[in-house]
């Protein structure tokens, strides 16, 4: 870092003015990534500066070095099918790695990691059914049309950012190489697939597909609709279809300027690619940093080791996004729309005809195991759309719960001021929250 350029950017944070930002040096062609948003008003919901988060944790501490060594597993395991965790030699010595950690806030089964819990989200629904959601398997119904969800995926094996010079460039802005793409689409069944996915999706794709889907298989709403036992009237501006997507759309963007206020002003959190960099000059002895024992005594690192590199392997050839790590920007959109969702449908309405994608990808199966229900799947959701940005390589697991809570409480906001300026007897939105709470609004 220069500290210079680094002094002038906090300049420009602190006055807000346009002019200031624009003398922000550069170290090489890419553009820092929008730092002015987190300055923007809207009239309605929440403005970016009302809503708040935790501290992320410490680069010295405990949980910082579980992160590290839980992303370090991810990079290790983006080609393994979510299908095959529970015979994988690999997930098993993962999941025994990240058990012995003194701090780690994935979920555990009986206070171990298993191959049923290994990266999955904090959410209630979270550890129900596959590892990835419905919502991302159904083909979605963009009526006349029916768009089957094979995707373009990444070629597996190939992970970018692996020298420390290439590490170096990429820090200081440098033009990088393209991806190189599987040449058949598959529907996703591996983390790099996952990371792929969150890779080119516009902001609310995967909730705009959710919604789709749960419209057309005919999901009642919430029991409190206004309309869902009126006599005399049916439903469409207000609580119908078009009131829940233009609900999706304007919680994706009032979550994205909370989470980049957060991002620019507060805490300004480095990105996972950073630390990796830092800690590979530190086993070089080219660099003094305080890190918990519990990164260097971990398994990860002794096969780190053995490639004599302790760089955090990135999915994209442009490693990550050029602004601030925490929160995650994915989680946000993410907790905001799934919040709206449950909202808005009846969350125990059991998914019809589920389905599980063959090991290749190119064809599903039916799933024959638990029912799955909607408000589970949104959850599942919200924690796929965040966490597949960790497998990239790109976000901290911390980035991905504070996001996914910040959208939740985005979305609040925006609810209960829809239920004030709505005309109908309405005693307002009911749904669980992703701590597993029920909450009116």
């Amino acid at each position: 870092m220069d500290p210079a350029a680094y002094q002038l950017l906090l300049a420009a944070i602190a006055s807000e003015d346009p002019q200031q930002f624009e003398q922000i040096p550069l170290g090489g062609f890419v553009r820092l990534a929008d730092p002015q948003a987190a300055f923007a008003y809207d009239l309605v919901g929440c403005d970016s500066s009302q809503l708040g988060v935790p501290p992320a944790p410490r680069v010295d501490s405990a949980e910082q070095a579980g992160e590290l060594v839980e992303l370090y597993w991810h990079a290790l395991l983006r080609d393994v099918p979510f299908a095959d965790y529970a015979t994988d030699p690999l997930v098993a010595e993962a999941c025994a790695d990240l058990s012995r950690l003194s701090v780690f806030h994935g979920p555990k089964d009986q206070g171990r990691v298993t191959p049923a819990t290994l990266f999955r989200g904090g959410t209630s629904g979270d550890l129900r059914g596959p590892y990835l959601s419905q919502f991302l398997w159904k083909p979605v119904p963009y009526v006349p049309m029916l768009l089957e969800q094979r995707m373009r995926v990444a070629v597996p094996g190939t992970d970018y950012v692996r020298s420390y010079p290439e590490w170096l460039a990429i820090q200081n802005g440098a033009l990088s190489e393209v991806n190189r793409f599987d040449e058949q689409h598959r529907y996703l069944r591996t983390g790099r697939d996952l990371g792929e996915f969150v890779h080119r999706d516009f902001t609310y794709q995967a909730f705009l597909s959710a919604c789709l889907i749960l419209l057309k298989a005919g999901t009642p709403v919430d029991g409190g609709n206004p309309f869902k036992h009126s006599r005399t009237q049916s439903t469409f501006s207000s609580f119908g279809p078009p009131f829940v997507l233009a609900l999706l759309a304007t919680a994706t963007q009032l979550a994205l300027k909370a989470c980049w206020y957060q991002k620019w002003v507060v805490h300004r959190r480095l990105r996972p690619e950073e630390l990796g960099g830092r800690f590979d000059r530190q086993t070089r002895g080219d660099l003094d940093l305080t890190l918990h024992g519990d990164l260097t005594a971990s398994a990860v690192v002794d096969r780190l080791r053995k490639g004599n590199s302790f760089l955090l392997p990135q999915a994209y050839p442009e490693g990550c996004p050029t602004h601030p790590s925490y929160p995650a920007g994915h989680a946000a959109i993410a907790g905001a729309c799934a919040t709206v969702l449950k909202a808005f449908f009846d969350e125990s309405y059991v998914i019809p005809q589920p389905v599980v994608p063959s090991s290749d990808g190119l064809s599903l199966a039916a799933w024959t195991g638990e029912p799955l229900t909607a408000g589970n799947e949104l959850d599942k959701l919200a924690s796929n759309v965040a966490i597949g940005r960790d497998f990239a390589g790109l976000h901290w697991r911390s980035d991905a719960a504070a996001g996914i809570r910040l959208g939740e409480a985005v979305a609040i906001d925006l609810l209960r001021e829809r239920k004030v300026l709505s005309n109908e007897l309405f005693t307002g939105f009911s749904f669980r929250s992703f701590d597993g709470e029920r909450l009116t609004v």
